[in-house]
């Protein structure tokens, strides 16, 4: 394997200036609040009482060097592909012959919603799994996201990302790889199987793209299940991706200027598809939300992460049939929640199918013990 020279690859330290932190307390000081909502539930959005006490732990008790120092304790480096620069955590196993893996995540996020995946993938061993099923892993950020640069043309399709990403591997000298993804990290691994570059052996999706492109008039109940929770992430749900997939510069000047605005925008979006009882917080801990929120703050990215709806604003959730290896893990909570049926007949070389028994949409965030021991599964026969 050729190592990469410095020249192309750069360390990087996270290092939020303590200035920045004192001016994002002094605006959520400042926040002026909307009017309570008129109806007793969330159907209206974020209700008042729930973003007020989002942000009062915001101010008074969330500790962003507690986040930074995690960031920092993984090596993090930059390096320019296709004229911009990619943030990317790179970690390799302890073990010999570790299978490498590029996992992508989805919005709102950014390399940071695996760290609670990399020791469980990258060292099992340590966590009661065999050392057989290790990983090498990369996780870099989409760009636009988190500390990757922010395009300034447009034309960053998860197409135009994939080739990033195949380009990153061979970069780092990996041969044979293998990639996973969630939410839009799952529409770019599936691009980069549409893609079949050099080196990759198959994937793993914990949202997969299998709907038919018309829907049948006969339907199963878990073929009808999921074209009714499609109906609600397009229909009561869809109001963000709306606006981001048609508006993404109004969308970053409502939020730019606003932590508190920032907050409620994110919130709504772990409210409306993990796996709770009511609140966000029965998923995710309120730190681990402000973890996203505050990285989304500090980076300024609300327009650049929207636009990665705006740039695929025709995408749907129909598939292309792949032939490389795929497999899949589906979430009960998900939605759209897929059927095993399109699944099968979306996925012609499908190596592992897997239901789990919890979690929703965010599955790295929610379940990422659950997620890592699929990963380790759906991929085991990619193995030599």
């Amino acid at each position: 394997m050729t190592a990469p020279t410095k020249a192309d690859v750069r360390p990087f330290t996270v290092s939020i200036p303590d200035a920045e932190i004192d001016d994002l307390k002094r605006r959520l000081a400042a926040t002026r609040w909307p009017d309570p909502e008129t109806v007793a539930d969330w159907s209206q959005g974020v209700r008042v009482q729930n973003a007020r006490s989002l942000v009062d732990h915001w101010q008074h008790r969330y500790d962003w060097r507690r986040f930074e120092a995690e960031l920092n304790r993984l090596p993090q480096f930059l390096t320019e592909i296709d004229g911009l620069d990619i943030h990317f955590i790179h970690v390799r196993s302890p073990h010999p012959g570790a299978m490498p893996l590029i996992l992508t995540h989805g919005w709102p996020g950014s390399a940071a919603d695996f760290l609670e995946l990399v020791g469980p993938l990258t060292d099992p061993v340590s966590f009661g799994a065999d050392a057989a099923d290790s990983f090498d892993v990369v996780v870099p950020s989409l760009p636009g996201f988190g500390f990757s640069q922010k395009p300034s043309t447009p034309g960053w399709t998860v197409s135009r990302i994939a080739g990033a990403w195949a380009e990153l591997m061979k970069r780092l000298g990996y041969t044979r790889w293998t990639a996973h993804g969630g939410d839009w990290g799952a529409a770019v691994t599936t691009a980069l199987a549409e893609r079949q570059p050099e080196g990759l052996l198959g994937i793993h999706l914990n949202t997969p793209f299998a709907f038919p492109a018309r829907i049948p008039d006969s339907l199963s109940p878990d073929e009808r299940h999921a074209v009714q929770t499609l109906a609600v992430y397009t229909g009561d749900l869809g109001g963000s991706n709306h606006l981001q997939g048609t508006r993404p510069q109004t969308v970053g000047f409502a939020l730019a200027d606003s932590p508190a605005g920032q907050a409620a925008w994110i919130y709504e979006k772990f409210q409306s598809k993990t796996d709770n009882h009511g609140l966000a917080e029965d998923a995710l801990g309120i730190d681990d939300m402000l973890d996203a929120i505050s990285l989304s703050w500090f980076t300024n990215s609300a327009a650049s992460s929207a636009r990665i709806y705006w740039e695929n604003r025709t995408r749907t959730f129909a598939g292309p049939k792949l032939t490389l290896p795929v497999a899949v893990t589906v979430f009960p909570k998900d939605i759209p929640r897929l059927p095993r049926s399109w699944i099968e007949d979306t996925y012609r070389n499908l190596i592992h199918y897997g239901e789990a028994g919890e979690g929703g949409h965010f599955a790295a965030l929610e379940q990422p013990e659950i997620l890592a021991g699929e990963i380790r599964t759906g991929l085991r026969a990619l193995r030599p």
